[in-house]
């Protein structure tokens, strides 16, 4: 059930651009009692609008300074096995199953040309069902983020 309520769409759109916003904050701007928010805020999360929390780490300070996106074309139509397969790799971020030609487009992250190659050849290319791969290496990152446009969250206080 989609969210309407405008309190629970300015939470939802503060902790998305602050997952470690402290509770106080959080109630200040939203005008509430921090204990309002806090249960607001686990309401959110057990009805599965907030799906987690994490740390997004700079991949470049991992050495992971190569992005590609892979077309991945299997031989059947259904190819769920190959898709939890891909993304069962640690080096594969994004697994999409994709409407035309290609099965799947998926974005990963290696260290270099080498690793992409490396990857290619021995993990997907290896996967039973995968027929062929298209891939693009990305040059330069204008946008990149996890984070939704909120429609109709209202501002903080």
């Amino acid at each position: 059930m989609p969210i309407n309520d405008p309190t629970d769409l300015l939470l939802a759109d503060q902790l998305q651009s602050d997952g470690r916003m402290s509770n106080v904050e959080l109630a200040r701007r939203a005008g509430m009692a921090p204990s309002a928010v806090l249960e607001r805020v686990r309401r959110l999360e057990e009805r599965g609008i907030i799906d987690g929390y994490e740390a997004r780490i700079a991949p470049k300070q991992l050495g992971l300074t190569l992005t590609a996106f892979i077309l991945v074309r299997t031989l059947f139509s259904d190819g769920t096995q190959q898709g939890q397969l891909l993304a069962d790799l640690p080096e594969v971020l994004e697994v999409h199953e994709v409407a035309g030609e290609d099965c799947f487009l998926i974005k990963v992250r290696v260290k270099d040309t080498d690793a992409l190659a490396k990857l290619l050849k021995e993990q997907i290319q290896t996967i039973p069902g995968i027929r062929s791969t298209r891939s693009t290496i990305v040059l330069t990152t204008y946008k990149e983020t996890l984070r939704l446009p909120i429609a109709g969250a209202p501002r903080p206080k």
